[in-house]
């Protein structure tokens, strides 16, 4: 076999292996759900013809993902779980000021100049009616002895949504429901996933401080698991979609910001039981409106985030 004619085999099969590998116009990074980005990556393809290239993990994971690339960052656009990494990288300075035609309709809580929510999740009571306990209508209720041993909590450490609610709840009420809970046999339980796994198995009853709309999906799906938002007020986590400013692609950046606001976009948003960020696209779920929401003050709490966490572990240490 000639030489020639292996140059020319070797060079076939690269070309099928480059043809294979398809190039991507914008890097998303996305802090969950995991469908739902795949399906914006999806629709905002077939609507502009830009690949994606998607990186779906926990918010941690991403941060630690970015500074791991530091030196030679890829992500063009990032959508975190927690409102507070955009603060974080507005006052860093990595951000690209942006203003979507379609966010005429999102609230002004929900948007900045760098910053706008793609969808908002909320705290509540995760109960498994199967658990043989009674229904709880309020955070003490998980500190009573019905619920002994059966009540986890997400770690504030690992989870934003939870830091806040925690830092919420003992700003207006103190550390003494959770103080309570500890002593009831309530349990830190990892992030959000590790706490609600043991209730939908049933091993657990609930879990205080549950993201919403995982449990509301599986409530959806037949899972015996219920949501329950309690009337003396929660905290709510909008998710922030930005495009960083070392983007070399920020023209397909914001069209993917368009397309995730667009009526299409928004309509997948709701569909994964996350309140679409647009006040005129209807869910089949509680919206803002509907909820008690706790106002906390982002960057004194932030601000005194190790202290808080001190102070929560204190109380969780023995058992944890």
């Amino acid at each position: 076999m000639s030489r020639s004619f292996l140059g020319a085999g070797f060079a076939l099969i690269a070309g099928v292996l480059a043809a294979g590998v398809a190039h991507a116009d914008i890097t998303v990074y996305s802090a969950g759900p995991g469908s739902l980005i795949e399906k914006l990556a999806a629709g905002y393809t077939k609507q502009t013809g830009h690949k994606v290239e998607v990186f779906q993990a926990t918010t941690g994971k991403i941060m630690a993902r970015i500074e791991a690339e530091a030196a030679n960052p890829v992500v063009d656009v990032l959508i975190s779980a927690s409102w507070d990494t955009a603060t974080d990288f507005t006052k860093r300075g990595w951000l690209v000021s942006y203003t979507s035609p379609n966010a005429a309709k999102v609230p002004d809580f929900l948007k900045s100049e760098t910053a706008v929510a793609q969808g908002v999740s909320a705290l509540g009571i995760a109960w498994n009616p199967a658990s043989n306990t009674p229904k709880p209508t309020e955070w003490a209720d998980l500190a009573k002895p019905e619920y002994k041993d059966l009540v986890n909590l997400p770690d504030p450490a690992q989870s934003g949504a939870s830091f806040e609610l925690v830092a919420a709840l003992a700003g207006s009420q103190g550390w003494d429901l959770f103080t309570k809970l500890d002593a009831n046999g309530a349990v830190v339980a990892g992030a959000n996933a590790e706490a609600l796994n043991p209730v939908l198995q049933g091993a657990k009853a609930a879990v205080f401080g549950a993201v919403d709309y995982i449990s509301l999906a599986g409530k959806a799906k037949g899972e015996s698991i219920d949501v329950i938002f309690p009337a003396s007020g929660t905290v709510v986590a909008p998710r922030p979609a930005m495009i960083l400013n070392w983007s070399k692609h920020q023209d397909e950046a914001k069209q993917f910001i368009d397309y995730m606001l667009s009526d299409e976009g928004q309509k997948l948003v709701a569909a994964t039981y996350l309140m679409p960020a647009r006040s005129d696209i209807p869910a089949n779920r509680p919206l803002v409106a509907d909820l008690k929401v706790l106002q906390i003050d982002a960057a004194a709490v932030y601000g005194k985030r190790d202290e808080t966490l001190k102070e929560f572990g204190k109380i969780f240490a023995a058992g944890n």
